[in-house]
């Protein structure tokens, strides 16, 4: 949980960088790739991670800057990132009008009450989650994996 907005705004914005690598390294060739059929594309993953944060920012009452449809992901993923980065953006600016004392207030989280600084606290958690799968799938599709939290295996070996 965060205790202060600052921490979230400076995690936030490393995390993004570590998920703007990641989705640069997907080629419009390969952002259909998935586990296996009917699974999470790197495209579907990328769009997710870009409209998840109105969500987030929504339960606690903010609306988020962008108007984005979760069920239509743009065409590229140039266009993806591009929207992405907005969202990123829009993310720093709505937590600056919080406080640090705004961190303690409770929200309702999926039938929980849960402070404002646990809810960024998943907001950041989630995005990490979905870009770990994310990585995979870039090995797995044959594109690079960029290190994101440290180097990668092949990055090591260089």
């Amino acid at each position: 949980m965060y205790r202060k907005i600052d921490d979230f705004i400076k995690e936030w914005k490393q995390n993004c960088a570590g998920t703007i690598a990641i989705m640069e390294s997907i080629t419009e060739e390969k952002k259909h790739f998935s586990i296996v059929e009917g699974h999470n594309s790197l495209e579907s993953l990328s769009w997710h991670l870009t409209t998840a944060p109105s969500y987030f920012f929504g339960l606690m009452g903010q609306q988020l800057n962008v108007k984005l449809n979760p069920s239509v992901p743009p065409k590229t993923m140039k266009e993806i990132i591009d929207e992405y980065k907005k969202v990123s953006e829009e993310v720093v600016n709505a937590a600056k009008n919080l406080n640090d004392e705004s961190l303690e207030n409770e929200v309702d989280m999926l039938g929980n009450p849960t402070p404002i600084g646990a809810l960024l606290r998943t907001l950041v958690d989630h995005q990490t989650h979905h870009r770990a799968q994310m990585q995979v799938l870039l090995r797995q599709a044959g594109l690079p994996v960029p290190g994101v939290m440290g180097p990668t295996k092949e990055q090591s070996n260089a």
